[in-house]
């Protein structure tokens, strides 16, 4: 054999072992991406995952289009107490899970991840989490309320534990005050831009009275009658109209849009409703408090375009949505998203 045969030979053999090295390099980096969230995740195990939730979604909304906050808010409730596991879908028996919290009592749209999980399993059985349909829900939700498109980062897994104590300690009441709003964020790792970025969810959706009657008749707690006096006295006395005394029921009564006549747009209206009237709950009119909030509230509401808002409540989604999840090996994807737990 020439000299030169040999080393065309040798070069051939070093070629292949680099090209080697490289598909293992490659292939051990994609099994650490599929051990955590990215997007596209089930591109290789259900490429129909996306277009399955915003296909559902759409005939859900249109269905009943007051369902577009409730998935919104679950995405929130679910990441907030023990991470984005998709707990919140799990039932008790005993009545002690996290549906059963005071705050999730007037939680809707369980029949309507149900009804996704099931359309889903029947074309990707168990391949799509819970956890993950909630969050591609509430992208969906936002996006057909005239609001943002944004990448979800998918890949959680489904946890097994439901405590409805859990939810009790860990979602901020509408009656917290800045300092409050500021302690349950953080604990997320959630910035106090975040929340008044958050915050403009409130942008769509109604609540009921209870939520914020204590800033109507019994602020201070001592039974006198008295109103909160940052909230502005005309829209304080449209809300007396529609919530008297003793229609203070958490899940019941009237229901009182959160942002008034636009509840079902995702806008800048909030933050100029925040900014002149200091907002429904309480929480929100906090966001006046603080020098960040309030700076960026003042932002928005003197805004000509959305479009700042948007890539920063795209941003805050994405970073809630990585709020202690269960990736890998860890939880589980159930067959079923309303399993009972005891």
């Amino acid at each position: 054999m020439s000299g030169e045969l040999r080393l065309l030979l040798l070069l051939l053999v070093v070629a292949l072992r680099l090209l080697r090295a490289s598909a293992e390099v490659a292939g051990e980096a994609g099994t650490e991406a599929a051990g955590g969230l990215q997007v596209g995740f089930y591109r290789a195990t259900c490429l129909v995952a996306e277009d399955v939730v915003l296909a559902e979604m759409r005939v859900i909304l249109e269905e009943d289009p007051t369902l577009a906050p409730s998935l919104l808010r679950m995405h929130y409730h679910d990441c907030f107490v023990q991470g984005c596991d998709g707990s919140i879908m799990l039932r008790s028996r005993s009545g002690k899970g996290e549906r059963d919290a005071t705050p999730n009592r007037s939680m809707r749209g369980y029949d309507a991840i149900n009804r996704i999980k099931a359309r889903l399993e029947s074309v990707c059985p168990l391949t799509v989490s819970c956890a993950d349909i909630i969050a591609m829900a509430a992208r969906d939700a936002v996006y057909l309320s005239k609001g943002p498109w944004y990448d979800v980062e998918t890949g959680r897994r489904d946890g097994g534990v439901s405590v409805a104590e859990y939810a009790e300690n860990d979602l901020a009441p509408p009656d917290s005050n800045i300092v409050d709003v500021k302690t349950f964020f953080s604990v997320k790792s959630l910035s106090a831009k975040d929340i008044a970025v958050l915050f403009g969810s409130h942008s769509i959706g109604t609540s009921h009275c209870g939520a914020f009657q204590k800033r109507l008749y019994n602020f201070t707690g001592t039974g006198r009658m008295d109103q909160d006096p940052s909230l502005d006295a005309g829209y304080a006395a449209k809300l007396k109209k529609l919530c008297p005394p003793g229609h203070g029921h958490s899940h019941g009564g009237a229901k009182v849009p959160m942002d008034p006549g636009s509840g079902f747009t995702f806008d800048l209206s909030y933050y100029r409703h925040v900014l002149a009237t200091g907002g429904l709950f309480q929480s929100d009119g906090s966001l006046r408090d603080d020098p960040v909030t309030r700076g960026y509230v003042e932002k928005l509401a003197n805004a000509s375009s959305p479009d700042e808002y948007f890539a920063d409540f795209a941003s805050a989604m994405v970073k809630m949505g990585r709020t202690d999840v269960l990736t890998g090996r860890l939880g589980e994807v159930r067959p079923t998203c309303d399993t009972l737990v005891d």
